[in-house]
């Protein structure tokens, strides 16, 4: 009993030391002015931008992730082509890369001086220092994230259920949209949060690719650091404050879609 006591009185004090303290100082840091001061900071050009900038870039993560990563899961999950072994491999290659090292394999590939990111851009497409290049390292370094929550969960689910439906005769199509998608929706939503609340938090590879253009390819978590450069301590701390608004409601939307697909599986 004493043991188990000490052991939670450590998790909390090492949770109010790592997390709480800090988040603490962070709003109060951002609230220095009052309210209409921590407006007045998030309601800044530059800040407005960062945050517009960072929204966009997760929406067009979300809506190519999704698909692509679905696809993958089915391939791998139900071990359907040649080679899948080695797609289940590279597939994590994105956890054991540093986001920086990510961000630079892509500007080795798609940068002005490269052969590809020149006859790119020689026919009018800009991919590096430009949103193209930003929503690409944050692909890179999101993508496995649904791959991981789907494939467990589909071979849990197995195939008896769409068996029966080929049977019937729905086509594949078909069968996907009705049988195999409302199976794994929980999963694919806990995988969207996951997503979301990576493509927010961005930062090495984005830097690498992106220039750090102030109101051109600065994102939120740019401005942050920015921010904290030239010493603007208010303003850091607000948008940050911003962020983790969001990441606590993506927090409890994940918790959410979590709960709901564990009890659809038991």
């Amino acid at each position: 009993m004493k043991m188990r006591m000490a052991l939670s009185a450590g998790v909390y004090l090492w949770f109010l030391i790592l997390i709480l303290i800090p988040a603490i100082t962070m709003v109060e840091g951002a609230l220095s002015h009052g309210v209409n001061g921590f407006f007045a900071q998030v309601l800044q050009p530059e800040a407005v931008s960062a945050l517009r900038l960072s929204f966009l870039i997760t929406a067009l993560t979300l809506l190519i992730n999704l698909p692509l990563g679905v696809i993958t899961a089915l391939l791998i999950a139900r071990r359907s082509f040649p080679g899948w072994q080695v797609v289940n491999a590279v597939v994590d290659l994105p956890f054991a890369l540093s986001p920086v090292i990510a961000g630079l394999a892509l500007l080795l590939v798609y940068g002005p001086n490269t052969l590809l990111g020149a006859f790119l851009q020689n026919h009018g497409v800009k991919v590096m220092f430009a949103l193209p290049g930003m929503v690409l390292a944050t692909l890179l370094v999101t993508f496995p994230l649904v791959v991981r929550e789907l494939v467990p969960l589909l071979r849990q689910l197995g195939l008896r259920q769409e068996e029966a439906a080929w049977t019937l005769g729905a086509s594949a199509w078909r069968t996907f949209w009705l049988v195999t998608l409302p199976r794994i929706r929980f999963g694919l939503g806990y995988s969207a949060v996951l997503t979301i609340a990576r493509a927010l938090g961005e930062f090495g590879a984005v830097l690498v690719v992106s220039g750090n253009l102030v109101g051109v390819t600065q994102t939120a978590t740019l401005y942050v650091y920015q921010a904290t450069e030239n010493n603007d301590l208010q303003a850091a701390d607000a948008v940050s404050t911003v962020l983790a608004l969001v990441s606590f409601v993506i927090l409890i939307l994940m918790q959410v879609f979590k709960g709901r697909g564990e009890g659809r599986i038991s």
